[in-house]
């Protein structure tokens, strides 16, 4: 397996913290890595954007999903500015497909759209 290119391994890394719990509750830390006309399809196939996002993920309300773990993550850089990542997460018993498109900004790499679809049975997994 060769090593990701740059971009990848940045849109990876950005990915990873953006599971960890304490990164999600943190307003600063979400806006420092969502791209400022982020949109999401979240699993219940709501559409959020990135105000929405932040408020639900930080407010006195939010949910508190447990530890996320993901597997299969892959990525492809589509152009110098974009990279595409795939993968899995689980959850308390919930697993999801999931797809993200990151791009580059004066920022750096910020999450630019983001898709969860949950599922039971995978008969395309990787055995």
């Amino acid at each position: 397996m060769t090593e990701p290119s740059p971009a990848v391994a940045a849109a990876i890394e950005g990915e990873l913290r953006l599971l960890d719990p304490v990164v999600r509750g943190s307003a600063e830390v979400l806006a420092a890595l969502l791209h400022p006309e982020f949109r999401e399809i979240g699993t219940s196939g709501r559409l959020w954007e990135r105000t929405t996002i932040i408020a639900a993920l930080t407010g006195p309300d939010a949910p508190h999903p447990g530890p996320l773990t993901a597997s299969r993550m892959r990525g492809d850089q589509l152009a110098p500015d974009l990279v595409h990542l795939t993968f899995d997460t689980e959850s308390r018993g919930l697993r999801s497909h999931r797809s993200s498109l990151w791009r580059l900004s004066g920022g750096g790499w910020r999450l630019y759209f983001h898709q969860a679809t949950p599922f039971i049975d995978d008969p395309f997994a990787e055995v």
